[in-house]
């Protein structure tokens, strides 16, 4: 039998309807027989919560419990694009948002692809090549989907991506890419980013170009 997890507004605490139920009831002035009604009520609320809403891509099982999964929309912007297809996405399925800085912005020389002695262009020819972050996510562990935004360089995800990405251990996490770009498609990007992060549970991505976003979005996280 599974029990929705029910958040009580104490710090970091997460228990089942009925444990809930147990732990106040008793500190009510009401009768044994009425508590005993009120836990059943409660219980058979869960049971109902966990048949009607739970199956949805918004909770996650676990050792027959389920519990709310969070959702993580990572991004690399360079000019703007990517970032407002991301908080977009974020507008319409609730995730957080998190940007991925580069600890030395590029300048406007930076990202001129045909000099070829621009940062942008030593980068993209330097496969180790991995260009330091910022700011690190605040406690990684929380989420169980992230979305990996980014433009395409190059037929493939900025160097900077492959940071992030070696960044953290994203075993058992799912990740779900999506681009923007003026004409290159994503599979190579695709193909490039499981090589970089083979742990995780990678979903098909897919190149956004404004207004299908959010529908896109809300599709897959389903799906």
């Amino acid at each position: 039998m599974s029990f929705f997890i029910c958040n009580y507004k104490e710090p970091n605490l997460h228990i089942c309807c009925s444990e809930a139920v147990n732990r106040f009831l008793p500190r009510l002035p009401i009768r044994k027989n009425i508590q005993q009604h009120m836990l059943t009520q409660c219980q058979n609320s869960a049971i109902l919560f966990t048949m009607t809403q739970c199956q949805n891509s918004d909770y996650t099982k676990s050792k027959g419990v389920y519990v709310m999964s969070k959702t993580l929309i990572a991004y690399f912007s360079a000019s703007g694009v990517t970032a407002r297809t991301a908080k977009q996405i974020a507008d319409a399925t609730g995730a957080d948002l998190y940007e991925i800085l580069p600890a030395e912005p590029y300048t406007s020389a930076d990202l001129d692809w045909l000099d070829k002695k621009s940062r942008s262009t030593l980068e993209m020819n330097d496969p180790s090549c991995r260009p330091a972050i910022a700011e690190p996510v605040q406690d990684m562990a929380q989420y169980d989907t992230v979305m990996i935004g980014f433009p395409i360089w190059w037929y493939v995800e900025p160097r900077i991506v492959d940071t992030f990405l070696e960044s953290y251990d994203f075993s058992g996490k799912t990740l779900i890419p999506f681009a923007t770009s003026g004409g290159s498609g994503i599979e190579k990007a695709e193909r490039s980013l499981k090589e970089h992060c083979p742990a995780a549970s990678w979903k098909k991505g897919a190149l956004l170009k404004g207004t299908d976003a959010s529908d896109w979005a809300n599709h897959i996280l389903k799906g």
